[in-house]
């Protein structure tokens, strides 16, 4: 008897494990609900169309102005999840009339979304590369795991009905910004842009939408199909997977290969001349065929015979052939010298980076404030911004002050002023923690706009009230009544 249950002991336990899953795992999932909830995500609507059109706007104005926030927003806005999703249920399951359904649902989005970029991009006075489109145009098989990744997080949200987890996986997977960045490329006609940011998008998509299919398949989702059948299907994701890993996993190793080829570079060049010099700036085209390789290096030594030695010494070492261009400026013999030249050079640079930040953080403005840029008061050496806003439809004061905390969140460094329009203040002040709340949006609205507030109520309530404001400068006028708590501006003159 020893002699068949020891071999029968590790069949045993696992047909026990695929027991346990099958009754109390995969059996607890309602299939029949989440396949009706899978359905309703990756039907076309209004509401569909709308959100895409909408997203793809915020993210490619938050592309054009290098801010990380608003692409985080079109990441939350985004509805494309639930087509890519329903990709995978539907495969798991066999419905072709649901896959055909859904893959449509996604193409008319994806195009909608890529053709109102590249509109909005071609009418745009700002149309250079920034680092967040840049990000979204090398893919590499990092990419790939993280959509993995993201999907099995999202596809089992979505299965055991814990569908708060998605708002991260939209985040992580970020569909809609390589979208936004194809609809640039697009209207910028510059294909490596396009193309890298269009493998980025289906190396998403399609990593999400087998990885739903794996999950469905190990959560008991089934499709009537042989067994035959099956394994021919589980091929072809397999492969599509490896198909899609070849050639990120090359651009992956293209990027390490850059980043060691930069190392060597700074390496060499400090190798060939003596302590007393700086390497100022160092610039490396890998797209040109040789590589091109661009140096300021500021020495007490002129050394002509440099430039070849070390062109040849880089081809060595790099493995290609390079074209060189080292500029050698002459500053003295003091080490000082050098640093002086180079701190000048980097100055200039800054201020030029400032000037350009400073004119992005004028066109945000104007943007939130609906005005044109030219009504923006930018105080450069104060790092100082201001604005008053117009009336904006449904618009509260805590809608202006929530723009004015957003655009001063993503500024640290400057301070931001957006006035609100002018309007009556006819606010009630609550008790608690609201009330709180209430007076620090009154004595915000009240510094904007340099006017006085009357607070109307109980005496020992408006008395703390005005309190508060006092100390945040305000002049603060109390007049006797009954509760709530108000408050009002003071007439001018008063």
């Amino acid at each position: 008897m020893n002699e068949t249950t020891g071999p029968a002991g590790p069949s045993s336990a696992l047909a026990e494990l695929r027991k346990w899953w099958i009754v109390h795992v995969s059996g607890a999932v309602d299939q029949a609900e989440v396949t009706e909830r899978r359905r309703e995500d990756s039907r076309m609507s209004e509401h569909y169309l709308f959100m895409t059109a909408m997203s793809g706007g915020i993210a490619v104005l938050g592309l054009l102005l290098s801010s990380p926030a608003v692409v985080i927003g079109a990441m939350l806005l985004s509805p494309l999840m639930g087509p890519i999703m329903g990709l995978g249920f539907a495969l798991a399951i066999g419905d072709w009339p649901w896959l055909k359904a859904a893959l449509r649902t996604l193409l008319l989005g994806s195009a909608m979304a890529v053709l109102l970029c590249a509109c909005l991009v071609f009418l745009s006075p700002i149309q250079g590369i920034t680092s967040e489109i840049a990000a979204r145009t090398r893919p590499n098989l990092f990419d790939l795991f993280v959509a993995l990744f993201s999907a099995l997080a999202g596809a089992y949200a979505m299965i055991r009905g814990k569908e708060g987890a998605i708002v991260g996986v939209a985040i992580a997977t970020a569909l809609m910004p390589p979208l936004a960045v194809v609809g640039y490329g697009l209207a910028t006609w510059n294909w490596t842009v396009f193309s890298g940011a269009l493998l980025l998008f289906v190396t998403n998509f399609i990593t999400i939408a087998l990885t739903a299919f794996g999950m469905a398949r190990l959560y008991g989702f089934r499709a009537n199909l042989s067994r035959g059948q099956s394994r021919v299907q589980s091929l072809m994701v397999l492969a599509v997977l490896l198909a899609l890993a070849v050639p990120l996993g090359f651009a992956l190793q293209r990027i390490a290969w850059e980043a060691n080829a930069q190392r060597i570079v700074r390496s060499e060049i400090r190798a060939q001349f003596d302590a007393g010099s700086k390497l100022d700036t160092l610039t490396l085209d890998f797209a040109a065929a040789p590589v091109g390789i661009e140096a300021v290096v500021f020495t007490p030594v002129l050394r002509p015979e440099a430039e070849a030695g070390l062109a040849r010494a880089l081809a060595e070492r790099l493995g290609e052939e390079v074209r060189l261009d080292l500029v050698q400026y002459e500053v003295g013999t003091a080490a000082t010298a050098a640093e002086r030249a180079q701190l000048s050079a980097a100055r200039e640079q800054g201020e030029r980076a400032a000037s350009t930040r400073a004119q992005a953080l004028a066109v945000r403005l104007a943007l939130a404030a609906g005005v044109p840029e030219s009504d923006v008061l930018i105080d450069e050496p104060r790092r100082r911004a201001l604005v008053r806003a117009r009336p904006l439809a449904g618009a509260s004061l805590a809608t202006y002050r929530a723009l004015e905390t957003r655009i001063a969140a993503s500024e640290p460094d400057w301070r931001i002023e957006l006035e609100p329009p002018p309007a009556a203040l006819a606010m009630t002040i609550p008790a608690g923690d609201h009330g709180a709340a209430a007076l620090a949006l009154v004595q915000w609205a009240a510094q904007r706009s340099g006017r006085g507030v009357v607070l109307t109520g109980p005496a020992g309530e408006a008395e703390a009230a005005a309190e508060v404001l006092r100390e945040g400068g305000i002049a603060v006028q109390i007049q006797g009544g009954s509760a709530p708590l108000r408050a009002g501006w003071a007439q001018e003159g008063e």
